[in-house]
Parts: C-alpha cells; structure tokens; sequence
C-alpha cells in the first residue's frame, strides 16, 4: 500500500496495490489505521486503481476505517473503483454512507 499526505488539504491518499482478501486485509487495517492516527486527516481516500478483485472481508474493512475516521472528526471516499467493485460496493451497501470521489486521482 502507497500512502500520501497532503499537509495543507490534510487529505490521506491510500493507493491499494493488492487484492483485497481475508488474508491481505488485516495488514491493510493495521497500516491504515496506523497513518489515520498519524496524521489525523480530515479526509482520507482509499484509492483502488491497482485492486482488481475484493471479497467481503475488504467490505468490512472500509466499513472499519469509515468508522474509525467518523470518530475522529474526517470523513473517507474511495476513488477510482472498477465498475466490478462499485457492484459489490453498491450491493452491500456501503455507497449509501461511503462516496466514490469522482475526479481520480
């Protein structure tokens, strides 16, 4: 995972750069929580250029970081989803509280 920060926006940029399993999605937690309690953005963006497959577990993921980032006062997008993930994305519901930013980065 690529992290960038931009200082002055205090916008957190996670580039995925795996598929999103049960086996990848804990060390996907523990470094992003680590960079949201570094930083302390008011808006991270999880990027999913790279990600070409997620199953539920990854769900539950950015549901968690959406959770945690709501509790510290930001908020979380995701950006540049493949339409094959916006489908599971949608189905689960998770756009309904979770935006797709639309200028990609």
């Amino acid at each position: 995972m690529n992290i960038s920060y931009n200082k002055e926006d205090k916008l957190l940029i996670m580039e995925i750069t795996e598929e999103i399993d049960h086996h990848t999605t804990e060390k996907i937690r523990r470094r992003a929580d680590y960079e949201i309690q570094r930083y302390m953005p008011k808006k991270a963006l999880f990027d999913f250029n790279n990600v070409s497959f997620m199953d539920s577990s990854g769900i539950g993921m950015v549901v968690g970081r959406y959770k945690l980032l709501a509790m510290l006062g930001g908020s979380l997008e995701l950006a540049n989803v493949k339409p094959s993930l916006e489908r599971v994305f949608e189905m689960s519901g998770v756009l309904k509280i979770i935006p797709i930013h639309k200028n990609a980065c």
